[in-house]
């Protein structure tokens, strides 16, 4: 071969090595420096795979929505899951990350592709061990969290998003991101807001001033109060008793460090996802992931169900034991009470009373976020 033809055929091999070794380390592809752990065109998406759902009351099996191209697009950040034994988690795809996308996020596929980074996000080592660092350690570490979501939201805009439409989806300390995102990213700028179809922020104290469905988190962004409407926010904290004293969501909190909306002209935003207008009482859709969460939020699972979770033989099942859902002021916070039908399992806060439900703040209602995207989608799309 020539020299020229030597170095074309060399770049490309150096190429495709680089390409692979992306492709292949921590099993997700990366680009201008993202880490996805979700993104359409992977080989192992996590929140892609098998729709099938087993609903269990009926005996029956529904089918998931067809494959096929989706009118918009999900950008979604998981909550804590990281087991590492550092205070900041590494890039790496470990299994709690892959379960909680399975359980968390793949469902939305039925209505949009799902992109979702990998990010340094703050450990179960850190929150457990939260005491032994000072206020400043514990704002560098959600710095550093915070600088991979904002750099995967920018790569997404400039990369992927080809001017589609989006829904943002977060819960606990994802919703955490996305409020900042929100905050800074999208709210004060109009061509942002225009792409946003809805915010899915559960389980993260999303703040609105007292009486009004803005002007707390958001100046321009307000809840949503209809399923057709788009540019809006999906907001709750689900809990199965009323809120004890010291309870970790459901109130805006009394200061803050970071210029996040703080005191007593605030509340946390609540948003009832069978009754978006009255807020009346409705019955949850409840879809559940059949496989058992890894790790210690499995062992959550365990305790909020008093045992094992329902399973069934498909990826999915709608359970038997239906539950009531309606957002109410109750001890100074403002939370989605969760309420048992008939002889429906009584969910118990887990792993500690102040937590409440906080485990299924995403799938205690997935059917119903499901079913209020695709309004949504409608709307935007029309």
């Amino acid at each position: 071969m020539g020299q020229g033809v030597s170095r074309r055929v060399l770049a490309a091999l150096a190429a495709a090595a680089v390409g692979a070794a992306l492709l292949t380390a921590g099993g997700a592809a990366a680009d201008d420096g993202v880490r996805w752990l979700c993104r359409p065109g992977l080989a192992d998406d996590p929140c892609r795979g098998g729709l099938a759902t087993t609903d269990v009351a009926n005996g029956g099996t529904v089918a998931g929505a067809p494959a096929g191209d989706k009118k918009i697009d999900c950008f979604y950040v998981y909550p804590t899951v990281s087991q590492e034994l550092t205070p900041n988690a590494s890039l790496k795809t470990t299994p709690q990350l892959v379960g909680i996308a399975e359980h968390q996020a793949a469902r939305f596929s039925d209505v949009c592709d799902v992109y979702a980074p990998v990010y340094r996000q703050r450990t179960l080592t850190a929150l457990l061990a939260g005491g032994l660092y000072s206020d400043a350690q514990r704002a560098a570490f959600t710095r550093i969290a915070y600088s991979d979501v904002l750099q995967a939201w920018k790569t997404y805009l400039s990369v992927h998003n080809k001017g589609r439409g989006v829904v943002l989806i977060g819960h606990s300390q994802g919703t955490g991101m996305l409020r900042r995102l929100m905050r800074e990213e999208v709210d004060p700028d109009p061509s942002a807001r225009a792409k946003l179809v809805s915010a899915i922020l559960l389980g993260g104290n999303v703040v609105v001033r007292k009486g009004s469905d803005r002007g707390g988190d958001f100046q321009n962004i307000p809840l949503c109060r209809a399923e057709n409407q788009t540019g809006c926010v999906l907001a709750w904290a689900a809990f199965g008793k009323t809120p004890p004293d010291n309870a970790r969501f459901g109130r805006a909190p009394e200061s803050s460090t970071d210029g996040s909306p703080a005191g007593p002209d605030y509340e946390a935003a609540c948003t009832n996802p069978t009754s978006l207008g009255v807020d009346r009482p409705g019955t949850a859709s409840t879809v559940l992931r059949s496989e058992p969460l890894v790790g210690l939020l499995g062992i959550a699972a365990k305790i909020t169900y008093g045992g094992a979770p329902p399973s069934a033989a498909t990826p999915w099942l709608i359970p038997a034991d239906r539950y009531t859902v309606q957002c109410v002021h109750a001890n100074g916070a403002h939370v989605l009470q969760v309420t048992p039908q008939g002889d429906a399992r009584t969910l118990r806060a887990s792993p500690t009373p102040d937590w409440g439900l906080h485990l299924l703040d995403v799938n205690i209602a997935l059917g119903d976020l499901i079913r209020i995207v695709a309004a949504e989608t409608a709307a935007y799309t029309s």
